[in-house]
């Protein structure tokens, strides 16, 4: 059978584009980024209004971006089909590379992101709704990313070795504390 993916917030669209199988049917929301694509929509109430339904949407960082993200993560639980997945991943705000750069901390990367968010609130927010929260994981190379931005952020005179040394460091802390610079969250609608 045919199945649909929605990618919200699918930016340029290479993660769209890059899903090759035929038995896929893939649509992304873009608010920002112009795109040629006639499968991405500008807004998700322009999704709701073609009445679909879709087995996987996915939200790769996407959802702290969000101006009205409770009517928004609804409207995303409202396009899941029965059995359907939702996948989100967000910055944490309560990992340690976050603690340490404190200000500097590009996971905050204030005026963009309009919401921080922990793992309970993740959790919290779609499991109110209705979905079952199956699963996390945390998003390790993320750490090493959102460092280095955060050293630049600094003005660090080594950013690389840094950032690479508070990243690991995140990283290595997070295996006891669970507090992971990013997470990946694995819903399912009943």
């Amino acid at each position: 059978s045919c199945k649909n993916l929605l990618d919200f917030g699918s930016g340029d669209g290479f993660f769209i584009q890059s899903i090759s199988e035929s038995n896929i049917r893939v649509f992304g929301v873009e608010p920002v980024l112009p795109t040629i694509n006639t499968n991405v929509f500008k807004q998700l109430s322009d999704v709701q209004k073609k009445e679909l339904q879709f087995s996987t949407i996915t939200a790769w960082h996407s959802l702290e971006h969000t101006h009205k993200i409770h009517q928004s993560s609804q409207i995303l639980v409202d396009l899941l089909e029965e059995k359907g997945r939702l996948v989100v991943a967000v910055p944490n705000y309560e990992s340690f590379d976050a603690l340490f750069y404190k200000s500097y901390w590009a996971g905050y990367d204030t005026p963009r992101h309009l919401w921080h968010l922990n793992q309970k609130a993740v959790i919290n927010m779609f499991v109110k709704r209705g979905l079952t929260f199956l699963y996390s994981k945390p998003m390790f190379l993320d750490a090493f990313y959102v460092s280095y931005l955060s050293e630049i952020n600094k003005k660090s005179k080594l950013p690389i070795l840094s950032a690479f040394i508070i990243a690991l460091f995140s990283n290595l802390k997070a295996v006891f504390t669970n507090q992971y610079s990013s997470n990946l969250f694995v819903f399912e609608k009943n």
